[in-house]
């Protein structure tokens, strides 16, 4: 055992990769939600992001930087964003990240609470691979971690990513640096000094 210092948290990463393309299983979108590609801004991005997964699942890495380096990434031609949408709301957010070649990040998946489980999350991902597949590629991969949602590991496993390795990383809390409310993520202890 090891003691996570005031002001830190301490999460186990799982690294997964898929080196072909799976065989998906059709599945429709759910009646009103719609599917489509964004030209991505920083406050949209911000929003999604937050929405999807910094308030329940302690989302923060691109909340760290600042509008000119997301904005850089997000218009980066080998970075593609998608969304799905309910009733004119967008309610997902699924970044595709080509900038290494011969490779594709799932760099962010996820759904709001709106859109989970109503088979959202199955036909988001069956674009993702389909999509990431389409390039010259020869690797799919992706990371979560066990503050991500519980769900996430099992999930990227039926879809056909299988685990590589594993790390403890540790890290500044982002509720007590102020880039997320101290109610964020609620299954995630706050340690102060």
């Amino acid at each position: 055992m090891h003691d996570i210092p005031p002001g830190k948290i301490a999460m186990i990463v799982t690294y997964l990769e898929m080196t072909t393309k799976p065989v998906t299983k059709d599945v429709p979108l759910p009646k009103g939600v719609s599917f489509r590609r964004v030209q991505a801004d920083a406050a949209w991005y911000r929003d999604i992001f937050t929405r999807v997964g910094a308030l329940d699942w302690l989302w923060y890495g691109r909340l760290q930087l600042n509008d000119g380096a997301l904005q850089k990434i997000l218009s980066n031609s080998k970075v593609e964003i998608f969304t799905l949408s309910l009733d004119g709301q967008d309610e997902a957010l699924l970044e595709l990240d080509f900038r290494e070649d011969g490779s594709c990040e799932l760099a962010y998946f996820g759904l709001t609470s709106r859109l989970i489980g109503t088979g959202s999350g199955r036909y988001l991902m069956n674009e993702a691979i389909s999509r990431a597949w389409e390039k010259p590629i020869e690797r799919m991969h992706v990371h979560t971690c066990t503050i991500d949602s519980p769900q996430a590991l099992g999930f990227y496993r039926r879809s056909g990513f299988r685990p590589i390795r594993q790390a403890v990383e540790i890290d500044d809390d982002p509720r007590i640096l102020g880039l997320l409310p101290e109610s964020a993520a609620p299954n995630v202890p706050v340690l102060r000094s």
